[in-house]
């Protein structure tokens, strides 16, 4: 057969390339599988991070700020560990991006405090001089909307078999159970805020919108 094949070319093209491709087929796709599988530690978004989340799009952060890290030395020097396929295994959507006029924050969570962030979201340039970030005042006055993160939840839990409620995730439960969880997450992180107006609307029971979204920027690790 080879002998014939090297007395006709293009059968032997055809045939070095169906070899090729079926070698590539075998080789790459299990490896793409496998990579996108969670990896260890790898958990859901609880509720308030979630809703947190929600804000961070609905207010395009994603614009400005990507969340990959390349494997570059310059990249991980500067941002932290680069970015590998199964953390992203329970983002919808992913925030992946090329443009970056703010830092890269897929580790934000490792090098900034919930006290860091609070003053950054209401005066951007009173922690880094000469930041073109504008502030986000509004966000210290608009209630977040938990319902709708534990409805995004719930949907991913029954649409894409998210494992919350197993062994080691987060717990979802009924909505009083995810709302009263939401809550003690969430009180947490007002006690290291300084917003008197903040403490005193989580103390009638409303998370306002700042506080889910520092809940979702530490959860970034």
């Amino acid at each position: 057969m080879f002998a014939w094949l090297e007395k006709h070319p293009f059968f032997f093209a055809v045939f070095l390339f169906i070899v090729i491709a079926y070698a590539g087929v075998v080789e790459i796709l299990p490896s793409f599988a496998d990579s996108a599988r969670p990896l260890k530690d790898t958990r859901p978004y609880t509720v308030l991070e979630l809703t947190g989340r929600q804000i961070y799009i609905s207010n395009s952060c994603n614009a400005c700020h990507s969340q990959q890290i390349r494997p570059f030395k310059s990249e991980t020097d500067r941002y932290g560990e680069y970015s590998k396929s199964g953390e992203y295994a329970y983002h919808r959507p992913f925030l992946w991006g090329s443009k970056r006029t703010g830092p890269d924050l897929m580790r934000v969570g490792n090098y900034r405090t919930t006290d860091w962030h609070d003053h950054h979201m209401r005066d951007p340039e009173s922690v880094v001089p000469g930041s073109v970030m504008p502030a986000y005042p509004h966000m210290y006055n608009k209630t977040a909307d938990i319902e709708t993160g534990y409805a995004e939840a719930l949907t991913v839990k029954k649409a894409f078999n998210v494992p919350y409620d197993k062994e080691g995730m987060p717990k979802l439960g009924s909505w009083e159970e995810a709302k009263a969880a939401a809550m003690e997450e969430a009180k947490a992180i007002v006690e290291g805020m300084k917003s008197e107006d903040v403490k005193k609307a989580f103390e009638n029971g409303e998370i306002k919108e700042i506080v889910a979204l520092i809940a979702y920027l530490n959860s970034l690790k």
